[in-house]
């Protein structure tokens, strides 16, 4: 942490330059916080499968050990796979947050059970093993979706945003959700519409935008002087890696 101010980069795990907006998370920023942003060079243009999450991990382990390199003070990896947040954990002495689980988290504090507001059909098993994984299973009501792409999310905003009054409103009557999260970070931004549309049926649930609440979370983190556990995330061993060279262990953090 440098003097009395906190670092938080965001690390996008695509190769779509512009789709994260600098001054969408430069709106983020507050007394004592900045945050900063970083693209993978190789990669997913978007991550909707499992595939192309496991493709942008290399990128991503790479932007989280520069961003320790460049001391900076926390990093959340900008997508709802939380794609090679495990291993960058194991990497990194800072925190690393995946937004998908701070969020499953912050939403099980808030309500009782959660539902997941996610872009495609095809991902709803990837929320639920994130869940488990979690421990937060028997608090996941529904993971329900829009059914449109990541990369179309803002051609039709107003439609997006109906779309996700009217998902959350299945969610909190048919599921028994109450609270819901985002399940695209390309949503960011549409917490308070979705909470409006909400409210105006007479339904008062927290809506979890989940890469605001990251940051926040990743700055209170460094302030507490907390990090992942090192029994958890054990160090990786030094020993032979070929094929990448943007992954490089600085020798001070690679396990013997």
């Amino acid at each position: 942490m440098k003097a009395d101010t906190v670092e938080v980069r965001v690390v996008s795990p695509i190769v779509t330059r512009g789709f994260r907006k600098l001054s969408d998370l430069k709106a983020l920023e507050y007394a004592g916080v900045t945050v900063s942003h970083a693209e993978i060079r190789t990669g997913p243009g978007s991550i909707e499968s499992e595939f192309e999450a496991a493709v942008s991990v290399p990128g991503t382990i790479a932007e989280v050990i520069r961003a320790q390199s460049e001391g900076v003070d926390a990093v959340v990896i900008d997508c709802m796979g939380d794609p090679g947040l495990r291993a960058a954990r194991e990497v990194a002495t800072i925190p690393v947050l995946g937004p998908c689980e701070t969020g499953m988290h912050i939403a099980a504090m808030l309500g009782h059970r959660f539902s997941v507001l996610t872009v495609m059909r095809r991902l709803r098993s990837a929320f639920e093993n994130t869940a488990a994984v979690a421990g937060l299973s028997t608090k996941l009501a529904s993971v329900r979706s829009v059914d449109i792409p990541v990369l179309e999310l803002e051609q039709d905003l107003e439609r997006t945003k109906a779309m996700l009054v009217q998902e959350g409103v299945r969610a909190v009557e048919e599921d028994g959700a109450e609270a819901l999260i985002f399940g695209c970070t390309g949503l960011m931004g549409c917490a308070a519409s979705l909470r409006e549309g909400l409210l105006a049926r007479g339904l008062d649930i927290p809506v979890v935008d989940p890469i605001p609440t990251a940051v926040s979370i990743a700055a209170a983190l460094v302030r507490s002087n907390l990090s992942q556990s090192k029994y958890t995330f054990p160090l990786p061993p030094e020993k032979e890696l070929i094929g990448y060279d943007d992954i490089t262990l600085p020798r001070a953090i690679a396990a013997e």
